[in-house]
Parts: C-alpha cells; structure tokens; sequence
C-alpha cells in the first residue's frame, strides 16, 4: 500500500466532510458515502428520528446489522462449501485406492 493519501470531500445529508484516503480505496470511500448518505436520508424521510447524531446512529446501526446478516450468511456458505469439499476429497480418496488395488 502506497503512503500517499488523497483527500476527498463527501457530501452527506448536505453536509461536506473532508475524508483522507490511500488512492487504490477512493472509489470505495465514494461508494461508502453515497450509501450512508442514502441510508440517512431514508431515516430522515420516515420523520420519526430528529437530529442529524440521531439519524446517523440508527443508520451506523441498519449498516452494521446488515454486515452481520451477510457475513452469517458468508460463514453458512463457507461450511457447506467445506462439507462438499470434504465429500469431494473422500470420493477422490476412495478412487485413487480403489486403483491402486486394480494395480496389485
């Protein structure tokens, strides 16, 4: 990772933030605010929370609850995948015995 550092104003439920950054992750800082600047403004639209501090809490929270639901999900995906895997290897295991009783 290079030391340079680019920095980025974002705007975020109209308000301008000054965000440093390594260069190879702008695009993802962009795609990080523009998120939570939808997030907000969801919140904010229901009317039901006031307050900027609020309204970024509930949508650090709704983000956060979101990346804990996927990476279960992640996780279940990476044990099946480990249990076929697992399958796979015996079948091949069973395989290659089976030959080499063919060659005694």
């Amino acid at each position: 990772m290079s030391d340079d550092v680019q920095t980025l104003t974002v705007n975020i439920l109209d308000r301008e933030y000054g965000v440093s950054c390594p260069p190879d992750e702008v695009e993802e800082l962009k795609s990080s605010a523009r998120l939570l600047d939808q997030r907000m403004r969801d919140i904010r639209r229901t009317g039901k929370i006031v307050g900027v501090d609020r309204i970024a809490v509930m949508a650090a929270l709704n983000i956060a609850h979101d990346l804990i639901r996927t990476q279960a999900e992640l996780a279940g995906y990476d044990r099946i995948t480990e249990k076929q895997l697992t399958k796979l290897n015996d079948k091949i295991e069973r395989a290659l015995a089976a030959a080499r009783q063919l060659d005694l």
